[in-house]
């Protein structure tokens, strides 16, 4: 099934392999409502260049009979895993939002140049200037990023490529559950991200609660359980929770099924948050001959339930 409105979808802006006009066109076509992009750790485009010159992306997406959501996933926590925070409605024109992102570039180059590094020094080469700067896109063409635009994905995608696992799911399962490998970029506190949705006047939810391990360790000792935690960021002012989201396609470890999942948080959230939303985690997978991808809508909520939250996300 397809759900009328998919609110967590990605572009080549950062991991994602649709550009953002190629989005909104598939998610037409597939007869979405309404989609949201969600690129992590930037901005999202609020123009488009076309054959008719600049155009505001919305006016592009009703033009395509389909309503479009500008969002911004940030990465936190340095020390927890997929610990994602969406922030919806925001001023992206923020100089806060513009230091922000800049941050999140430099350690990220960092970060990913080190793994790298590793992966090599145990027998896994992976060139970070040759293989993952310099890349062969889908169809066959010598590409070039900036390192600022590498994600984690990228090198996962290419382990896989090389036979070091057998998806990118699994290798993100490897390196994240080897102590050596799983090197920690330094990365916003999810508090921080929740005050800085805030002050540029948007919405926080916390995409896919249940990717987040259910006993969190700290290198100090602590701990700290999956409930807790999120009961934290509640505290802290998240507005919502993205409950309806595809786990069986990523590297969620749980026995759950995704309907079960969704059950449970809406059950134990239930007026803690002002609303739940959903999403399809898209990447356009397919282009990169990934088996059984999330697809557009996969994940996601109905117009009417959209309807009734569009003042936290227009």
């Amino acid at each position: 099934m397809r759900y009328d409105c998919d609110l967590h979808c990605h572009t080549v802006r950062s991991d994602g392999n649709d550009s953002p006009e190629e989005l909104i066109k598939n998610a037409a076509k597939a007869g979405l409502k309404v989609v949201a992009i969600t690129d992590h750790d930037i901005q999202p485009p609020l123009y488009l260049e076309t054959d008719d010159g600049k155009v505001d992306i919305r006016v592009f997406a009703r033009q395509n009979g389909i309503g479009v959501v500008l969002g911004y996933e940030f990465s936190c926590d340095t020390y927890v895993d997929d610990v994602h925070i969406l922030g919806y409605r925001m001023n992206f024109e923020s100089p806060l939002l513009k230091e922000e992102v800049e941050r999140a570039k430099r350690s990220k180059s960092e970060a990913y140049r080190e793994l790298c590094e590793l992966l090599t020094s145990k027998g896994m080469p992976v060139d970070y200037e040759n293989e993952i700067l310099k890349y062969t896109d889908e169809e066959g063409n010598i590409r070039y990023r900036d390192p600022d635009e590498v994600q984690r994905k990228h090198i996962f995608e290419l382990m896989a490529q090389k036979g070091y696992a057998p998806t990118w799911k699994d290798a993100k399962i490897m390196v994240r559950d080897d102590p050596e490998l799983n090197v920690r970029r330094k990365k916003i506190s999810p508090f921080d991200a929740i005050d800085l949705i805030k002050t540029c006047g948007g919405t926080a939810v916390l995409a896919h609660p249940f990717l987040i391990d259910e006993i969190i360790q700290y290198p100090d000792g602590r701990n700290l359980t999956r409930k807790e935690y999120i009961e934290k960021l509640i505290n802290h002012g998240l507005d919502g929770i993205e409950a309806c989201y595809p786990y069986s396609k990523t590297s969620y470890k749980g026995p759950l099924k995704d309907s079960e999942i969704e059950i449970l948080v809406k059950q134990e959230y239930a007026g803690k948050v002002k609303f739940f939303t959903g999403g399809s985690d898209y990447h356009a997978d397919h282009k990169k001959g990934v088996v059984n991808p999330r697809y557009l809508g996969e994940g996601g909520i109905s117009i009417e339930e959209f309807n009734a939250i569009r003042e936290y996300m227009l």
